[in-house]
């Protein structure tokens, strides 16, 4: 075992990012649906563009005429690709809103041999991928007004990651599978079915109101359904930031600067809520994992709910499941994720270095790839090597129950 000094660039092991995207295949939907429906499912297709929005959230739309781009038409949506959602390899200046082609964008957005290759160059071993152009937990299927058909792209979304984009990848990208908001009994049924085939992470919304859906403090258990399958198998909910498909922001009027700096803040309600919903309490075994929202906030809001739950009043309302403070639920259960957030590492303490990992967001515009080795030595120079192999890569293998070493690689290494 090194010594903190000895904590070096040289020294921390290859990375284990749980937060990644990839841009969904042109053949993902033709190759992986049934074929009575490929005719008419998801495909790519060009047409001249204009500002706008078709879906919600989404800044392009067909236009009659003009300079022509790539479409995702996927049911009733007409979808195109900004830069700022593939930058990778991009020049910041480059990095804008205008929409992007397959054939521009760097391959490792969504070819395997080619993330395999930008993986190696910033060390990262194991990559876990979000859904880009279907939204981060599948919001997409849900504004589809044909439910069949969302469920069966959905479905076949699901068995391209697990049997092509992880399949082919010798394990070292990692599936993450989506589930039918709509319905959870049917989410929990995809839970388990993707369970069963060794998936140990589902996507789910941060906010389920935010998407006009029953919170997760329902009367009637709306979710419970989704949350107990998810104990029984053992599968992590990953709620990512923009999972709501809102955004927090000051005003309309507010520059784009502000959002950016404030994107988090759903990601801190949703801590909040589930926290606080006794969820975690009944469901000893469901792991929650807050993606792309950094982890320097998290102490205020445990400390603030323990005293809320320590002083209990009646605005409170505190529950009788809460025979410990909302932050005992944390330890093992609870995990954060950065790819930049140096205050963050500084409190770790207050966090739980057992609850802390990494991502390096590729191929977004906030990622550190190609220098996210390099970025995450330095972030980690002081540390004791112990809390460096955590945070690089140990909690991650604890929060998805992974071999702790690929079979064929060296330990840490290619």
């Amino acid at each position: 075992m090194t010594t903190a000094e000895e904590t070096t660039l040289e020294e921390i092991p290859w990375i284990i990012s749980v937060d990644d995207h990839v841009m969904e295949p042109p053949h993902l939907w033709q190759t992986w649906l049934p074929a009575n429906l490929r005719e008419d499912g998801p495909k790519i297709v060009r047409l001249p563009w204009r500002r706008g929005s078709n879906v919600r959230g989404h800044g392009f739309e067909p236009a009659p005429d003009g300079p022509v781009t790539e479409f995702w038409k996927i049911g009733e949506f007409h979808l195109a690709i900004p830069k700022v959602e593939a930058a990778a390899g991009l020049p910041p200046d480059e990095v804008t809103h205008d929409p992007f082609t397959f054939e521009e964008m760097r391959p490792g957005c969504w070819q395997v041999p080619a993330r395999l290759a930008d993986m190696d160059q910033a060390r990262i071993e194991r990559s876990l991928c979000f859904p880009n152009t279907c939204r981060f937990a599948g919001q997409l299927f849900l504004w589809m007004e044909d439910k069949e058909l969302a469920l069966a792209y959905l479905q076949a979304y699901n068995d391209w990651m697990v049997e092509e984009w992880a399949g082919e990848s010798g394990g070292r990208l990692l599936p993450l599978c989506l589930v039918p908001l709509w319905d959870p009994q049917l989410a929990a049924a995809e839970v388990r079915r993707n369970a069963a085939r060794g998936v140990r992470a589902v996507s789910f919304t941060e906010l389920p109101a935010m998407l006009d859906l029953p919170s997760i403090h329902a009367a009637d258990g709306h979710w419970l359904p989704f949350i107990q399958a998810c104990d029984e198998t053992g599968t992590v909910i990953c709620m990512h930031i923009g999972s709501s498909s809102t955004v927090p922001s000051t005003g309309k009027d507010a520059p784009g600067r502000i959002r950016q700096a404030t994107i988090n803040f759903n990601a801190q309600l949703s801590f909040v809520d589930w926290l606080f919903s006794g969820l975690l309490v009944k469901y000893p075994n469901v792991k929650l994992a807050f993606s792309e929202s950094q982890i320097g906030w998290m102490p205020y809001a445990l400390e603030r709910m323990d005293r809320i739950w320590r002083t209990g009043n009646a605005i409170a309302k505190i529950d009788e499941v809460f025979v410990d403070p909302p932050s005992a639920q944390m330890a093992g259960r609870v995990f954060g994720c950065f790819f930049e957030d140096d205050f963050g590492i500084e409190v770790r303490d207050a966090v739980g270095i057992d609850q802390i990992t990494f991502e390096s967001d590729y191929p977004h515009q906030d990622s550190t790839w190609p220098h996210t080795y390099e970025y995450l030595s330095k972030a980690l120079a002081g540390l004791p090597a112990d809390e460096a192999y955590k945070i690089t890569r140990g909690n991650a293998i604890r929060m998805l129950g992974l071999e702790p070493e690929l079979p064929g690689r060296r330990e840490g290494g290619a």
